[in-house]
């Protein structure tokens, strides 16, 4: 199936949470002493909490992060147009994420928040089988409404993507809702990512509901889309999500990814690489090949295989935005 795509000038609004990557090696140990549970992604209540775990880490890597903006610098690194909607405090990590994110040809139209929380902050500890577990403090993130969705912005594009991460917060949740109605009327394809098997498991109904009447793509790995149908076999999660949504992206670690659009099914291979250093952000990286390929009108086969070329990249390394070009990486792929 080739994609027909509208005329508008960007490729994909990204609208998340703007959060500041703090990435650090530790043991299993570690996790134990601080009550973590590997893989997955806890909410850190206060500042002071984040501040505390902060000093427990050992040398870290710190860079402009956040799911949804990972996307968008994945995006822009292949050479598409994006913009990312999301809000940050005007102290220093602030500062940072506006720089890191404009800097690296991404629109960020907002402001910054002139008080309350702290920018936003995803401590991140990474484990000897390079598996991550996040521990967000989501601050200034969190002041995220329905007033800072501009519809003249959404008008402009393709794709409306969305992180599963901000249905936790019940103003962020009425920007998005606002962001779907938005592109609906304007005829933007709405992308929503699941995000996290525990952020599914709190927002089941809610995201069965998406999936099955708002959402246009989605992109979901093999243990979230199994949760969100409460299922033991990918199969039979992959049966009930084939019917719900026009394309569904389906990724399975070292089995490579399966795309379902209708009756199409496309099982798409892992892309090589050497060594597996850091998961963090692979499933973000992958969504910015595949919403790349798509808006640039590639078949769903080969957005699949720049889904894949971009996520073996970013787990080559250390962080979670891409270190090579990744334009060169998949241009074999895209001739």
């Amino acid at each position: 199936m080739c994609v027909a795509v509208q005329s508008q000038d960007l490729d994909v609004v990204g609208i998340g949470s703007a959060i500041v990557d703090v990435i650090a090696q530790a043991d299993d140990e570690f996790l134990i002493r601080h009550d973590m549970v590997k893989g997955s992604m806890r909410l850190i209540e206060t500042e002071e909490e984040a501040e505390r775990l902060y000093d427990a880490m050992g040398p870290a890597v710190e860079m402009s992060g956040g799911s949804c903006a990972n996307t968008m610098a994945g995006l822009a690194g292949l050479g598409g147009a994006g913009a990312f909607v999301g809000i940050v405090k005007d102290d220093l990590l602030g500062e940072v994420f506006t720089h890191d994110i404009r800097s690296i040809g991404v629109e960020y139209p907002a402001s910054a928040a002139t008080d309350g929380a702290a920018t936003a902050r995803c401590l991140i500890i990474v484990t000897p089988d390079a598996q991550r577990t996040l521990n967000t403090y989501l601050g200034a993130a969190s002041g995220l409404t329905a007033d800072h969705i501009d519809t003249a912005l959404i008008d402009r594009a393709r794709v409306v993507y969305l992180e599963g991460y901000l249905w936790d917060l019940e103003t962020a949740k009425k920007a998005m809702v606002a962001a779907m109605q938005a592109a609906a009327a304007s005829g933007a394809r709405v992308a929503f990512t699941l995000s996290d098997g525990f952020c599914v498991d709190r927002h089941r109904p809610e995201f069965l509901d998406l999936v099955e009447h708002h959402v246009d793509i989605l992109f979901a790995n093999e243990a979230e889309i199994c949760s969100l149908y409460e299922v033991e076999e990918f199969d039979d999660a992959l049966q009930h999500v084939r019917g719900h949504c026009e394309i569904a992206c389906l990724t399975r670690s070292e089995k490579g990814s399966v795309i379902v659009a209708g009756d199409e099914v496309h099982v798409v291979d892992t892309h090589p690489v050497e060594h597996v250093v850091d998961t963090t952000g692979a499933g973000d990286l992958y969504a910015a090949g595949f919403l790349y390929g798509f808006t640039h009108g590639h078949d769903l086969a080969t957005s699949g295989r720049v889904g894949a070329a971009a996520a073996a990249e970013v787990i080559s390394h250390v962080g979670a935005r891409p270190e090579t070009d990744l334009r060169a990486l998949v241009a074999d792929l895209l001739d």
